[in-house]
């Protein structure tokens, strides 16, 4: 487990990030612990959270294919295809 102050990690936010892939980071403020930093993939593991519709939609090219079957849907129901 890493632990590092805020005043650390306010001052290299890059390193904790990294760190943060291998473990959690404990983020302390006067020596105790107020925060902890984890990559998404720890906390869905520790949540038993999967992607959501959000992540999905997301994802790029994912608007474009939408917003494309849903004016060919409306052409339909208009008559105009």
């Amino acid at each position: 487990m890493k632990v590092i102050s805020s005043r650390d990690f306010n001052q290299d936010v890059s390193q904790a990030k990294r760190a943060a892939r291998i473990e959690p980071v404990f983020i302390t403020d006067r020596g105790k612990p107020t925060h902890v930093l984890m990559s998404i993939e720890n906390f869905r593991n520790l949540t038993g959270q999967t992607e959501s519709i959000v992540d999905l939609l997301a994802m790029p090219g994912v608007a474009e294919v939408e917003a494309q079957r849903s004016s060919n849907a409306w052409e339909r129901k208009a008559g105009l295809s």
